[in-house]
């Protein structure tokens, strides 16, 4: 997308992404008031967490529309394309609605003298877009925390806590104590808060801000787990890994609980979303390659989870790792080493926030080679037959499938 295709609104957003994080909620606040406020025409369901946000969400929107509503679905970061982050009845917005949207927020921001960020503004887009689409149901992911996350200006009927690890911690605090305290801020009192199975409400209830219902998600099973996908219950699961069915499960308490709030949502169509739900850069293979999988894995839970799972089902990758420079690289390659890769390559983008190839080879206690996006790409689209694994950083997957003239949708 460029400005050359007509385009305005859309590179504008592009300039705000250097702004960072805002503490407060006065700005989206003031855009959505200025847009008679968007979030007020349908139900807002809240996801947070610090892994699984994303797979929970596809699972929930996935399940719902094949119980027959009109979903939208907002999720962050984009892999490919911009338009990826606002999802309305299963398929990703088209470009020259979300510039018509992004118009409609700047024209806002113009009017209420504020200065918002890239999110508050992407936010304020998603909650117009679900407006004029007429949805039924919004799924809003919550980005980093949640006390001061744009999603939180709006009035959730229920919201999701997937689990809590350290991830963040320069923001968020440097305990699973401190994390879970802004992830709470957006539960409600006497509102349903759906715990993932690995949170102990007991752990959960001392830190919380207000009294929501708390209702805890329990595991599936028995399950056959396999590297590409898993069955339970003799049905497929296309998320692949344990991990997965945990986010499942959560997917399916919120769902009771929306039952118990009066959507008339059919048992026996859930199956069928959950058989059609993709997620897009989490033990994905992309199409048109060889023996190649991508996964998001960033922080050392995600990447225990991954791990976990290579071993579980005896797979040992030609690994592919690159990261951002400020996540926990030592933790993550800790966990990640322990599947035995075996070869490590490290993959470093143009983008400055990208660790160095000193940063890699420190973490990781190894003088593996450094390749650039333009040479990993390349090879990457040799043939194999041994699994490659690209991971480390969902930046990192979404700068190789440009590279690779790949899209995620």
């Amino acid at each position: 997308m460029s400005e050359g295709l007509g385009l305005v609104h859309i590179p504008r957003l592009q300039g705000r992404g250097h702004m960072g994080i805002k503490c407060g909620l006065e700005n989206i606040r003031a855009l959505l008031d200025g847009l008679g406020r968007p979030d007020a025409n349908f139900p807002v369901l809240l996801v947070a967490g610090t892994n699984g946000k994303g797979s929970t969400g596809a699972f929930l929107a996935h399940m719902l529309k094949a119980a027959g509503f009109v979903v939208g679905w907002t999720t962050s970061p984009h892999l490919v394309d911009v338009t990826e982050r606002v999802w309305v009845d299963g398929e990703p917005i088209g470009e020259g609605a979300l510039e018509l949207l992004l118009g409609e927020a700047f024209d806002s921001e113009a009017r209420t003298g504020v200065t918002a960020t890239y999110f508050e503004l992407m936010i304020t887009a998603a909650l117009s877009a679900f407006r004029m689409t007429g949805v039924e149901v919004a799924i809003l992911e919550v980005g980093m925390g949640g006390r001061w996350d744009a999603t939180n200006a709006t009035d959730p009927i229920l919201t999701v806590l997937t689990n809590v690890s350290l991830d963040h911690q320069q923001y968020l605090g440097d305990t699973r104590e401190a994390i879970a305290r802004e992830k709470l801020c957006t539960a409600r009192d006497g509102r349903p808060l759906v715990l993932g199975p690995t949170l102990d409400p007991e752990w959960i209830r001392p830190l919380l801000p207000c009294a929501p219902v708390l209702c805890s998600a329990q595991r599936l099973g028995p399950a056959d787990i396999r590297w590409d996908h898993s069955r339970v219950a003799g049905q497929r699961v296309g998320l692949a890994g344990l991990h997965q069915l945990d986010n499942l499960a959560t997917a399916f308490e919120a769902v009771r609980q929306l039952r118990g709030l009066g959507f008339p949502v059919p048992e026996e169509r859930l199956w069928e979303g959950v058989a059609a739900t993709r997620w897009p850069g989490r033990l994905w293979a992309p199409p048109g390659l060889q023996a190649l999988w991508m996964d998001g894995a960033h922080n050392p839970d995600g990447a225990r989870v991954l791990a976990d799972h290579a071993l579980a089902c005896g797979v040992r990758p030609h690994l592919f790792f690159g990261a951002m420079g400020d996540k926990d690289l030592a933790g993550v390659a800790r966990e990640m080493k322990r599947m035995r890769p075996l070869s490590v390559t490290f993959i470093q983008g143009d983008a400055p926030r990208y660790a160095k190839v000193g940063a890699l080879r420190e973490a990781w206690g190894l003088e593996a080679p450094m390749l650039d996006l333009r040479e990993a790409a390349a090879l990457l689209r040799t043939p194999a037959e041994v699994p490659r694994l690209v991971t480390g950083s969902l930046y990192l997957l979404g700068d190789l499938l440009r590279e690779l003239g790949i899209h995620a949708f």
